[in-house]
């Protein structure tokens, strides 16, 4: 029995290893396809989803790189309106939400800016978020994030109706975070499993 249990194992993590890397290769041919592609068309609201708020003693590049997409997308009048969603970071205690709209304040920007303080995953974002916009007034939104999220955060859009009740489009923060070794290497480890999670909670379907 066991003999048998040690032959099979190579076997089994031979077949996790690959499927492992069909979802890595899956997230980076988006990511590659939303970089080279950024939104077309105007929007009501860019949405920004958070992420870790600080990373040694500094604001995350991860999160305010987002927001600095955003800005540039309000700036160039392609939409009209921010809304930063993300909760307490369980890390620092801070809010990913008001840390957004700090960094957005630092920078100059004077946009309107809705906050959605209380989620605390992907999933959330978009669930508590649609009623502001919806109170906004908003039909059409663009969902900003990093490009390796964009996947994942496409198929909860659509699993969740998300993007029947706003026309929906996706933009990849093309940020200095992603683009380093070891920003790129825990989202590259996180997001595979963070997509086998939501698929077998059901959050995908």
């Amino acid at each position: 029995m066991i003999a048998r249990l040690q032959r099979a194992l190579p076997a089994a993590l031979a077949v996790l290893l690959v499927g492992y890397l069909v979802i890595y290769a899956v997230i980076w041919r988006e990511a590659r396809a939303r970089l080279a592609h950024p939104p077309a068309q105007p929007a009501d609201v860019a949405l920004v989803l958070g992420n870790r708020a600080y990373r040694d003693g500094r604001p995350n590049p991860c999160l305010t790189g987002r927001v600095d997409a955003a800005i540039a997308l309000a700036r160039a009048g392609v939409v009209r309106q921010l809304l930063f969603s993300g909760g307490v970071d369980r890390e620092d205690g801070r809010i990913e939400a008001e840390v957004m709209r700090q960094h957005a304040q630092d920078t100059g920007y004077e946009g309107a800016v809705l906050l959605e303080p209380v989620s605390q995953s992907t999933r959330e974002n978009l669930s508590m978020s649609r009623p502001l916009l919806e109170a906004a007034g908003a039909r059409r939104v663009i969902v900003v994030t990093e490009p390796y999220h964009l996947w994942r955060v496409r198929r909860l859009a659509q699993a969740a109706g998300f993007d029947r009740r706003f026309e929906v489009q996706y933009a990849a923060a093309p940020t200095t975070c992603w683009q380093r070794w070891g920003m790129v290497f825990r989202g590259a480890l996180r997001e595979p499993l963070a997509i086998v999670n939501n698929a077998a909670n059901g959050y995908l379907h």
